[in-house]
């Protein structure tokens, strides 16, 4: 199903930039768009991952670097039946992490400053364990595809605008062969809305799967459901200042959530929603797994 889901998304960025191409440039703007198109198509499948972590200025940690965390991941790892994934830290007081890479084997987990030095070390255990969860899911190739897609659409968005602005010196048969001028305002207007669908794409119910099964890592709900509590809560206190709402869908929480009709595009579902599963794992009582 993830595979099908990819594939979707990579043909409707196809589908907007031979688009847009062809209401820039007319036939020629259309083989330009063909040519990005595959490029893009091929680089978020292989390169995705990367693009995100830079996007975060994410730096790779050594065994040597935070040995405590390492020895948290290696463990959960092993408990999961994964291989260990990179560990990477984003230099960012606010609390949040995200887990990428096209498979298990090709995965990483990515923490901000501010989740190492604001939650203990149980509550950084279950938020490490919530990603593993996307990775043992097979999640994390479809939510960084999205991500770069979202990307994608908002620079597509920028370029449709400045080239209606600047466009006035087109010659008669240039005009001719490109689209209606409303089309660029029109793609304009339809990019930023395109981005959020693509990120509702990926479905809120995943965000729940990824809760259960760190907590069957675990053992321990209720961890996870204080770590929730705690970015939620610091992570409006002190707002995320790397990424962009283009990678929002990959945090643990979304950290540019906003209230009123906003909540109607979240990319999550609410914490407080989440909270009350795991307390109710809690309660039913769940196999301690490590």
């Amino acid at each position: 199903m993830n595979r099908l889901k990819t594939l979707a998304l990579l043909s409707m960025l196809t589908a907007l930039l031979l688009w847009v191409g062809q209401s820039l440039a007319g036939q020629g703007g259309l083989l330009v768009a063909l040519v990005i198109a595959v490029a893009m198509n091929f680089g978020a499948y292989w390169f995705s991952d990367r693009f995100v972590l830079r996007m975060h200025r994410a730096r790779e940690l050594g065994a040597g670097d935070a040995t405590e965390l390492f020895s948290v991941v290696q463990g959960l790892a092993n408990s999961a039946g994964l291989p260990r994934p990179k560990l990477y830290l984003i230099p960012d007081d606010s609390p949040n992490a995200f887990a990428t890479g096209r498979n298990p084997r090709h995965a990483a987990v990515a923490v901000t400053e501010g989740l190492v030095r604001l939650l203990n070390r149980q509550e950084i255990a279950a938020v490490v364990a919530h990603e593993l969860g996307h990775i043992k899911n097979r999640d994390t190739l479809i939510m960084t595809a999205a991500a770069t897609i979202a990307g994608a659409l908002s620079m597509l968005g920028n370029m449709v605008l400045w080239s209606t602005m600047l466009g006035g010196g087109a010659s008669a048969e240039d005009d001719a062969e490109r689209s209606h001028p409303l089309a660029g305002l029109l793609g304009v207007l339809l990019a930023p809305i395109a981005a959020s669908l693509i990120q509702l794409a990926i479905s809120r119910s995943r965000e729940f799967l990824a809760d259960e099964a760190g907590a069957r890592i675990t053992g321990n709900p209720l961890a996870l459901a204080s770590a929730l509590r705690k970015i939620e809560i610091l992570s409006q206190r002190v707002p995320m200042v790397s990424g962009s709402p283009a990678t929002a869908h990959l945090c643990i929480v979304n950290p540019f959530s906003g209230g009123g009709l906003v909540r109607l595009f979240s990319t999550h579902p609410p914490t407080a929603a989440r909270v009350e599963r795991l307390e109710a794992m809690a309660v039913r009582g769940y196999p301690v797994a490590v």
